[in-house]
């Protein structure tokens, strides 16, 4: 079974000054109207779970209004195992603990993964790349450390290098330098994208097609060093990152910022051949975020042996009754899950009947 969410303490958090939860094995309904705190409850589900929040909020606007520090506590148990794990926020710093000693953001996840899905999710195909890009290496953060490793030492390869190219006279000789950090740090980021988006494209195609029955959902990963990466090596893709920044260092230096590397590159979707961000209509493209959120549950298992945490903030009410069942039937299959909603009618009465329910006044 593994690790299952049992409680969650909040302590000066958000709007909470003191709020206690318990939850069930299966599913837990947070019911409440708007603005009382169910997505701040997910918040810190997701902090504690992900090491993250996916509003990057700074840390004190963790602390309660009038309050000088914020705790959230989330106790795990399973497999004969307890696990403690605290987010502390005491001024401008945000601290971790596991069972009572420090751990960083990037080790929280190897405790319990977490799959968030939320409204904003909904625009995944039809929004920019960098929405797409950020999905994707924020599921690679949670699923391996070495990752959020790779990702963090490419961010600060590429902010170094566009902060040169800022300067009214930039030093070619340290350029020279920077380009060969972009360059081996793309490779590596983009081999470890590749692999990652390999085993997640499957998975979503075999999802999509029992949401949606006799469409083809196809899935690729655009680079911009072209469509022929797959199976190079790091030294291939690191010379070919080398020859691009070099082909294209006046445009660089013209507009200030580097144009090539992963930081750049996309995600596309089609179905039946079509590109689904221009053809698909509003349902497919939300199937297509539905299927790729359940990619990642099912993925999270495989990687770590035990299923995720999944985390739906306020979503039935945007999907129509067809989807609102796959995702009913997918939660069914075993997942712990989180949901918030202010009807719960989205939901049959036997669903309900074998869920936690909570209800958030205000």
């Amino acid at each position: 079974m593994g690790l299952l969410v049992s409680s969650l303490e909040l302590r000066d958090w958000r709007n909470f000054e003191e709020r206690d939860i318990a939850f069930a094995p299966g599913m837990t309904v947070l019911h409440g109207h708007n603005a009382v705190g169910k997505t701040n409850t997910v918040e810190a589900l997701q902090m504690l779970t992900a090491g993250a929040s996916f509003r990057k909020p700074r840390p004190a606007q963790l602390v309660r209004e009038g309050a000088d520090s914020a705790k959230a506590t989330l106790h795990l148990t399973g497999d004969g195992r307890v696990v403690d794990i605290d987010c502390i926020v005491d001024g401008p710093r945000r601290k971790f603990r596991r069972n009572g000693k420090p751990c960083q953001s990037a080790d929280v996840p190897e405790t319990l993964m977490s799959v968030l899905f939320n409204p904003d999710d909904l625009a995944f195909v039809k929004r920019g790349a960098s929405q797409r890009r950020e999905e994707l290496d924020a599921f690679g953060r949670q699923a391996n450390r070495g990752f959020a490793k790779v990702l963090a030492a490419y961010q600060r390869a590429v902010e170094q290098r566009n902060r040169l190219l800022k300067e009214d006279s930039p030093n070619l000789a340290l350029l020279d330098a920077w380009d060969a950090s972009v360059a081996l740090g793309g490779a590596t980021l983009l081999l470890a994208r590749l692999r990652l988006f390999e085993r997640l494209r499957v998975k979503v195609g075999e999802v999509y097609q029992r949401i949606c029955d006799g469409e083809e959902l196809g899935c690729a990963y655009e680079c911009t060093l072209g469509d022929d990466v797959a199976g190079m090596h790091r030294d291939e893709l690191t010379a070919r990152y080398l020859d691009r920044l070099a082909q294209g260092r006046q445009d660089d230096l013209r507009r200030q910022q580097t144009l090539v590397g992963p930081h750049r590159d996309d995600i596309r979707f089609t179905l039946n051949g079509r590109d689904a961000r221009a053809f698909g209509s509003q349902g497919q493209q939300r199937s297509i975020v539905l299927a790729w959120k359940m990619a990642e549950v099912e993925l999270s298992a495989e990687i770590l042996g035990e299923q995720p945490l999944l985390l739906l903030d306020d979503v039935m009410s945007e999907l129509d009754e067809q989807r609102r069942s796959a995702v009913v039937s997918f939660v069914q299959e075993g997942i712990q899950t989180v949901v918030t909603t202010t009807n719960l009618g989205y939901f049959p009465p036997e669903l309900l009947e074998a869920s936690k329910v909570v209800s958030f006044g205000g």
